[in-house]
């Protein structure tokens, strides 16, 4: 045990006595951690469990339990006999005034030398998620890579320990207070990337040639599906910081960017951004507003109206090799859909589209490559019905129409 470890946690061991002759005694002795892990479950608190064997003598013993410069919770910390659970028996705690510690109160049938399991909440030591992705020349699969970030500010030194996320495998480590140290935790090679565009009417201009002097294009990310067509699909994904390269065909890499994602459920995608891209460029533009007034107040003014509305976007994939466009498109309030077409072919909701909630469609679409005559040209048109609208409710719309 290393000295650090001694001044912070402390088992005191007092045998056999009566429950009147006990008073408040430093430490004099610390059984020796037989196991420790440290959990990282859940992101907000880290779980410590800790093994130790007690050499307990029939009757009442008194165990101090203490911790000095250390930020457990104390109404967290739980002990367990596992040796002889129903022989064993915790019928106390009491937390001293003032101090960092508490005593239990532990019956034992005969004498024992009890290993005991305690568990706690320990603030500042927690971990970090990060990934690296190297994509082919080709951008059809990453080599994925994700390593754990252990960091320990907790006060206290873990001369070895099992180190456990909610999946993958444990590892065996040791790590001492202000320590830091990364580990690699999954290593999935060729993994099948999806190189997307996607378009959002709420965040995207929808006439780019109207901003001559900026740079505008459409966001590009890198989809891998967490499922076992690409080899992952175990378990969810924990969200975390990723970096991403490209072969460049020369023995080296090219940095393309960083991105952040969120948690990653089994058969859920994740998308990490590389850049922007003006190789497929979206005009969208409102060809119809019409109001349908359903109810005035005394003084003739319309308090209640519906509208008839109708939206088209012209898509232009510039690019010589085929590609795909997710495109986001918001209905506020109550509405209906009178038709919803890409180049004329009625498109069906749930088939074709699909709703992310009650205002929010999401569409995917296939666009070849340009031709000699110039580039690939698709067009999405959707008529509407909105309803119940008051006047001033109207929704703020995008920055650039």
């Amino acid at each position: 045990m290393n000295t650090r470890t001694k001044s912070t946690i402390a088992l005191l061991v007092i045998l056999g006595i009566g429950s009147g002759a006990f008073g408040r005694i430093k430490l004099v002795a610390l059984p020796e951690r037989a196991a420790t892990v440290i959990r990282l479950d859940n992101p907000q608190a880290t779980l410590i469990e800790e093994e130790r064997v007690l050499t307990l003598q029939k009757g009442l013993n008194k165990v101090d339990f203490s911790w000095k410069s250390v930020s457990i919770d104390a109404d967290s910390i739980r002990l367990r006999a596992l040796d002889h659970p129903n022989n064993v028996t915790l019928l106390s705690v009491s937390y001293p005034p003032n101090e960092a510690a508490l005593v239990w109160d532990i019956s034992s049938d005969s004498d024992y030398a009890e290993t005991v399991r305690i568990s706690y909440l320990l603030s500042n030591i927690d971990r970090l998620i990060t990934y690296k992705a190297v994509a082919d020349k080709a951008e059809t699969f990453v080599d994925l890579k994700s390593y754990l970030v252990l960091r320990n500010f907790s006060g206290e030194d873990f001369e070895k320990a099992r180190v456990l996320l909610d999946y993958g495998e444990a590892f065996e480590q040791g790590i001492d207070h202000e320590e830091t140290k990364q580990m690699l935790f999954l290593k999935s090679p060729k993994v099948p990337i999806t190189k997307i565009w996607k378009f959002d009417s709420a965040l995207q201009p929808w006439d780019p040639e109207k901003l001559e002097n900026q740079n505008v294009g459409i966001p590009v990310s890198y989809r891998i599906v967490n499922n076992s067509d690409s080899s992952l699909g175990e378990f969810s994904l924990w969200g975390g910081k990723a970096r991403l390269f490209q072969d460049d065909g020369h023995e080296s890499t090219i940095f393309l960017g960083e991105d952040n994602t969120g948690l990653v459920p089994v058969g859920e995608k994740m998308e990490l951004y590389i850049g922007d891209s003006r190789d497929i460029v979206v005009t969208q533009r409102k060809m119809q507003d019409s109001r349908v007034v359903k109810a005035k107040n005394k003084r003739g003014e319309t308090v209640l109206y519906d509208t008839d509305e109708q939206i088209t976007a012209k898509i232009e994939n510039f690019k010589d090799s085929e590609a795909v466009l997710t495109m986001i498109q918001h209905i506020p309030d109550q509405w209906d859909m009178e038709s919803c077409t890409l180049d004329g072919r009625a498109l069906r909701l749930g088939t074709d589209y699909k709703k992310k909630d009650a205002y929010t469609l999401e569409f995917e679409i296939n666009l070849p490559a340009r031709t000699e005559d110039g580039p690939a040209t698709k067009e999405l048109k959707m008529t509407y019905h909105r309803r119940n609208l008051r006047p001033g409710a109207e929704p703020r719309q995008a920055v650039t129409r």
